[in-house]
């Protein structure tokens, strides 16, 4: 990693670095152990050309004192469950990620260490589920919404989703056709379903298509994705669309400005129209100028860009380095806030913002 900051900018050693290798992107794969961040004070502003003034080592650790990580290997179900220290029952919350695949818990393990229960669930790329996207059926999260509810940690009768990209539009559709979800939290996420055809009980909901030849090549040579994607307000493409207005729970849409992997901030408004039009509460918006699609924890470097993972093509993610990282920070907080407020859950002591 590398960067700069001026002033005095909390973890400005980090908050606004960007990888030094091409299209990496810094993430936690395993967070039963620390990240360590070696740190120097040299006699001038040259990596290589200032006498050492000082030198510390400083670890951030991902599961806070008592949290407890459980492999969940039950029935269909591939997750991680993070339980809280004390006796419980704990609110519930399933976290899905996006269209990367795999099993992602750094942000899981987190949350938990603010007093929820957190399942993080995988649906494609991991073990034996399948390798690709091709398809997406309702019934295997409704099993691992079943999982969490029974555990005797977690308490009901309800949970919370929450979701980013890909991830964003799976919590959208659990929360429209699944029972027992209060309150759902998106971050950069569709109205409509994304790349693969989805179904449940007989019903079928197409993936919202794409023209790859409105894409654009930037003068770095990445692809700018912001347009390729159909509007799901036309026609044929409203088939797409999830009926979001079925849900029981209010919504929080979590929405980058600068998202160029699509239009999240004219879903988040497609959103409110819908649920307006249908009697609903009008859900809570947060835009973050100069913010772009990978909205992380806080202190997370930046992703502005990386190699997409369906197209397998290097990718603009958006972002300005500070602002983003700023929107990271305050996300972070109103993403808690809002799962205390609905989950019916005294707010722990705080600890810190991460």
């Amino acid at each position: 990693m590398g960067g700069s900051f001026a002033g005095l900018e909390p973890w400005g050693c980090s908050g606004p670095w960007s990888p030094i290798g091409p299209l990496w992107r810094l993430l936690k794969r395993d967070v039963q152990t620390p990240f360590v961040v070696e740190l120097e004070v040299l006699d001038g502003h040259e990596p290589d050309g200032g006498r050492l003034l000082a030198r510390a080592v400083h670890e951030r650790h991902f599961m806070a004192p008592g949290v407890r990580r459980v492999p969940v290997r039950e029935g269909r179900v591939r997750a991680t469950l993070f339980l809280p220290p004390g006796k419980g029952r704990f609110p519930g919350i399933i976290d899905l990620f996006g269209s990367g695949g795999g099993l992602c818990e750094y942000r899981a393990s987190l949350l938990a260490g603010h007093g929820f229960a957190v399942l993080a669930l995988a649906y494609f790329r991991f073990e034996d589920l399948p390798e690709y996207l091709s398809d997406v059926h309702l019934e295997y999260f409704e099993e691992a919404l079943a999982f969490l509810l029974q555990h005797p940690k977690v308490k009901g009768p309800d949970v919370g989703l929450l979701g980013f990209s890909k991830g964003g539009d799976l919590c959208l559709s659990m929360a429209a056709f699944l029972k027992n979800i209060t309150t759902t939290v998106l971050i950069n996420a569709c109205v409509a379903n994304t790349i693969a055809p989805l179904y449940y009980k007989g019903l079928s909901v197409p993936g919202l298509g794409c023209d790859l030849t409105k894409q654009k090549t930037m003068e770095s040579g990445l692809l700018d994705l912001v347009d390729i994607w159909n509007n799901p307000l036309e026609e044929p493409h409203r088939q797409s669309l999830i009926p979001l207005e079925r849900a029981q729970g209010p919504f929080l849409f979590i929405v980058g400005l600068d998202d160029h992997n699509w239009k999240s901030e004219s879903y988040a408004h497609i959103a409110c129209g819908r649920l307006q039009a249908h009697g609903k509460d009008r859900p809570q918006i947060i835009y973050y100028p100069e913010t772009g699609h990978c909205i992380d924890p806080p202190y997370f470097p930046p992703s502005r860009a990386s190699v997409h993972a369906v197209l397998g093509e290097a990718v603009f993610y958006g972002g300005e380095a500070r602002a983003h990282s700023r929107a990271q920070v305050d996300a972070w907080q109103q993403i808690q806030i809002f799962f205390q407020k609905y989950l019916n859950h005294e707010m722990p002591e705080k600890r810190s913002k991460i």
